[in-house]
């Protein structure tokens, strides 16, 4: 497992070092001179100039990516060129807030897509499969951001059940979460349905197990063999795709907290693209894929400690 590992996070390396690349790229095909946006229209071409300067923008850009990433490997992600901040913190300050969106999605997909997945497997071909099938087949469907604007509408503006906008104020628990409800539901209810549907498919596969029939034939009621003996091996590819899933719910986050008002990495990213600030648009991509990558990574060593299969396999 330790030799696995290593080989992980030697490919999560590799990951970031192109994702870095590509994102390199794609910002600079963006039209507009960052200087010019920065500046606004009165700004002198000096003043341009001397912006250019600080950017670095003045230099190749195999060069200006060669200096961000020498700097990287160091912990230097470089200064925000507006505020004179460093970018490390600006970001970090932002991550709490897209951290606390992906637990909250994540909750709800856990806390909702096993025990439907379950249920649809133990009543398979039923009337209630054929329901949480569709249900699930739905969710999967709707995008993010339109869970986000229908949710605010109904929950927020027409109901008046929970806050529209913010993120809760600082150091009041109860009123982060409730400001944490409608967003991370945004967020996470797509995986609802592709979480159960999983569970679902692996849950019909154990139950057909020999172990799962050699328990039957002991006599072990029927809620234990599910739930304490066939759940515990269905939900384990559920783990890899939570890994996967978190990507997708970072980049979900972006509409969330727009939509919500919610201070977070994609909104910060979203404005920073908007002014051409580069330093925080590298900063906050290194800072996501590193999360990203070694979040699949302890999800695979995770598979492998609760799985003996996989751990004999790479003795």
């Amino acid at each position: 497992m330790i030799r696995y590992a290593i080989k992980r996070l030697w490919l999560g390396a590799i990951i970031i070092s192109f994702a870095l690349m590509m994102m390199f790229a794609m910002v600079y095909l963006i039209p507009g001179d960052p200087a010019s946006v920065a500046l606004g229209p009165r700004a002198t071409p000096e003043m341009k100039e001397a912006l250019r300067e600080r950017m670095g923008l003045d230099q190749p850009v195999w060069k200006q990516f060669a200096n961000f990433y020498g700097s990287a490997l160091h912990g230097d992600l470089g200064t925000e060129v507006l505020s004179n901040r460093p970018v490390l913190n600006v970001v970090m300050e932002q991550l709490p807030f897209t951290l606390a969106l992906i637990v909250g999605g994540i909750t709800w997909s856990v806390a909702l897509g096993i025990p439907l997945g379950c249920i649809a497997a133990v009543r398979r071909g039923g009337f209630v499969d054929q329901v949480i099938g569709v249900l699930s087949v739905a969710m999967i469907a709707v995008p993010s951001f339109v869970v986000a604007i229908y949710s605010l509408l109904v929950f927020a503006v027409a109901l008046q059940w929970l806050p529209a906008i913010g993120a809760g104020d600082p150091g009041n628990i109860a009123s982060q979460l409730q400001h944490l409800i409608l967003p991370s539901l945004a967020v996470g209810l797509g995986w609802i349905g592709y979480i159960s549907r999983m569970v679902r498919a692996s849950m019909l596969e154990t139950l057909e197990a020999s172990h799962i029939r050699t328990a039957r034939a002991f006599g072990l009621p029927e809620h234990r063999i599910i739930y304490t003996y066939a759940l515990r091996i269905a939900v384990l590819p559920t783990i890899t795709l939570l890994g996967v899933g978190i990507g997708h719910m970072l980049s979900s986050s972006v509409f969330a907290e727009i939509v919500f008002a919610r201070p977070g990495i994609g909104k910060l990213v979203y404005e920073a693209i908007s002014v051409r600030n580069y330093p925080i648009v590298s900063g906050a991509v290194l800072v996501t894929t590193v999360f990203f990558v070694l979040v699949n990574v302890a999800a695979d060593i995770l598979v492998g400690l609760l799985d003996p299969r996989v751990r004999s396999s790479f003795n």
